[in-house]
């Protein structure tokens, strides 16, 4: 309690995600820049291997999927093997996303270490930054499944343009479970392996191999309490079913994710005064 009247008696109570990420909004845009160019350095082919490996990707996943298990995609009429394989390829795009961030947030500041003793560091645009390149691999990714999608349907759905306000819930709320989670990970050194156990078994339980609608229907509010699933299934209205998404959705998810990363952002300023004196 004593926190969260802490909080409330703050003079910059209002909107600190934002004043935050508008106010180092260059430091974070050179960080992102150094975390996605960072991981091709060296390599021969460079950042254009950001787009091969969702290619390839998506090829594997498909030849697995629909040639050695002949599965076909649930609610689809004379479903192909296209139709199963876009489908796949736009839950994963959106699981990639949490999972990139989930697994680097217990270990950012902790590989950071050099920069907690740095008073005037901002140590939160770290998580930022790492959500930020999610988001570019992300957008990459997208490329790959709408040249595929144009390939194997011959027309991109119009509704791809609601695809940046699906994903702001999603940003929010990785970008909240990240401060969450690097906070508490220079505290509690097992959290990576927790959060690799976790991110495998939200794999399977985030409808990116099947849709909502193949569960059983006592099955299917439960899975719903899932964050990821609402995402996905909205995902791949816009992206491959060709359909608006939920206006409630879109306000509800939008407003409760950016609480939800507002209180998360101040967990963190709160819990990095310790991060020193544990590092």
């Amino acid at each position: 309690m004593t926190f969260f009247a802490g909080l409330a008696k703050s003079k910059q109570a209002n909107f600190r995600m934002i004043s935050t990420l508008a106010r180092h909004r260059e430091l974070l845009w050179k960080l992102s820049e150094r975390e996605i160019v960072g991981r091709y350095r060296g390599s021969v082919l460079g950042i254009l291997w950001s787009l091969i490996t969702p290619l390839l990707m998506l090829a594997v996943y498909t030849f697995v999927f629909t040639t050695v298990f002949k599965a076909r995609w649930a609610g689809v009429e004379q479903a192909s093997s296209a139709d199963f394989a876009l489908n796949l390829f736009a839950g994963l795009i959106v699981f990639n996303i949490f999972a990139e961030c989930a697994t680097r947030a217990p270990t950012l500041i902790l590989s950071n270490s050099n920069l907690v003793t740095k008073v005037v560091f901002p140590l939160e645009i770290l998580n930022a930054s790492t959500v930020a390149s999610a988001i570019f691999h992300a957008i990459t990714s997208t490329v790959v499944l709408i040249f595929f999608e144009a390939i194997a349907k011959a027309t991109i759905p119009p509704t791809m343009v609601w695809l940046p306000l699906v994903w702001l819930p999603l940003i929010l709320g990785c970008l909240g479970m990240s401060w969450i989670i690097s906070a508490l990970g220079v505290f509690l050194r097992d959290l990576s392996q927790v959060m690799n156990v976790c991110v495998s078994m939200m794999m399977f339980l985030s409808t990116v191999f099947y849709p909502l609608s193949a569960l059983p229907p006592n099955w299917q509010p439960i899975l719903r309490l899932n964050p990821l699933v609402i995402v996905i299934e909205q995902s791949r209205r816009v992206m491959i079913d060709g359909t608006i998404p939920s206006l409630s959705y879109l306000i509800i998810g939008c407003m409760s994710m950016f609480c939800a990363s507002e209180i998360s952002l101040r967990f963190f300023l709160r819990a990095k005064r310790g991060f020193a004196d544990v590092i």
